[in-house]
C-alpha cells in the first residue's frame, strides 16, 4: 500500500464529516498538483466522483480514501497523521 491514514487521522476525518454533515456516500479525495517553484500542492476534500480507470480506492479504519493513480506517483510514500 502506498499511502496510509493513521487511526487518529481517520477519527478526525470522521469528526469533520459529522460536524460538516457530509453525506455517507462521499469519500475523502487526496490530490496533488504541481506548485511551481514551491513543489507540490496537496488537497483533501470530500468527493463522490470515482473513476475506476484513473483512481485508486483505500479504506482506513472505516474512512474511504481515493487518490488518482497519476497523482499517487507524486505522493509516494504518504503517511497522514493528525497531530
Amino acid at each position: 500500500m502506498s499511502i496510509t491514514l493513521t487511526e487518529r487521522a481517520a477519527h478526525e476525518v470522521m469528526k469533520a464529516r459529522e460536524v460538516n454533515k457530509v453525506d455517507d456516500a462521499m469519500f475523502l479525495r487526496i490530490g496533488v498538483k504541481g506548485g511551481g517553484c514551491s513543489g507540490f500542492n496537496y488537497s483533501m476534500q470530500f468527493d463522490t466522483q470515482y473513476d475506476e480507470a484513473a483512481d485508486t480506492k483505500y479504506d482506513f479504519f472505516g474512512v474511504k480514501v481515493v487518490v488518482d493513480k497519476k497523482g499517487l506517483l507524486d505522493v509516494l510514500p504518504l503517511h497522514t497523521q493528525q497531530s
